[in-house]
């Protein structure tokens, strides 16, 4: 959280309009930049994808997390995965679909999808500080089954700065459980990525559409400016 001797307020040039923030009560929420996703050899090369597709992601957020470090703001980081003994991974999920390697299979980088393997993690590029928070999710959506909301009402947050990936999946379903709680999210059009770039077009259009039904969408520039021109409230 921001000290009270910093600027606070901000201005973040978005879709559908321009959004006044309180860098105090606001975090930055990075979903699923995980090895399993991002490298070969991970959960998302299993299912068939170019996992290349998603490294655009990788540089706009690293920008944008250190801005967030410097100034001092919330940064909350998620992994999808579950418990060695799939307890937490509902056979639906698990059974779905044609893989080359199931959630829980051996894979190059430890059991796929699976807290506490290789593949889990968080890539280099991005890793946490100790100081950051970690939000073991078990599904999609940040919300559901962690206690990602007890760790917002800590810190006093209402709004999210949301990046990370699937744009179409973890992203828009986390947006949609935290619009449903009343925070405010802006999404990092930049810093989200997908296997399939018209998901992505359509997963921010989607989140900006009808007056901003789920939040605001804003590249990283934008975001930066506001971050960089930020007024202290007085």
């Amino acid at each position: 959280m921001l000290s009270s001797s910093k600027p606070t307020l901000g201005v973040i040039s978005a879709e559908p309009e321009p959004i006044k923030l309180d860098w105090a009560s606001t975090a930055l929420l990075i979903i699923d930049m995980q090895r399993d996703f991002m490298e070969p050899g991970g959960f998302g090369e299993t299912l068939g994808n170019d996992v290349s597709q998603l490294a655009r992601a990788v540089k706009p957020i690293g920008v944008v997390l250190k801005a967030a470090r410097d100034t001092g703001m919330l940064v909350i980081h998620t992994r999808e995965g579950h418990l060695p003994d799939l307890s937490d991974a509902p056979p639906a999920k698990v059974e779905r679909g044609a893989p080359s390697l199931r959630i829980g299979d051996p894979g190059p980088m430890g059991r796929i999808l699976i807290r506490g393997e290789a593949g889990h993690d968080i890539i280099p590029e991005l890793y946490p500080l100790d100081s950051e928070v970690v939000i073991d999710k078990p599904g999609k959506g940040a919300f559901y089954a962690t206690e990602l909301t007890d760790v917002l009402e800590k810190y006093g947050i209402e709004n999210l700065l949301v990046c990370g990936v699937t744009t179409e999946v973890c992203v828009n379903t986390t947006v949609r459980e935290a619009n449903d709680r009343g925070y405010r999210c802006v999404v990092m059009s930049d810093g989200c990525a997908s296997y399939f770039p018209e998901f992505h077009e359509m997963g921010l259009k989607m989140i900006k559409a009808q007056g901003g039904i789920f939040g605001w969408v804003a590249d990283s520039a934008a975001v930066l400016e506001a971050m960089k021109t930020s007024t202290t409230q007085g």
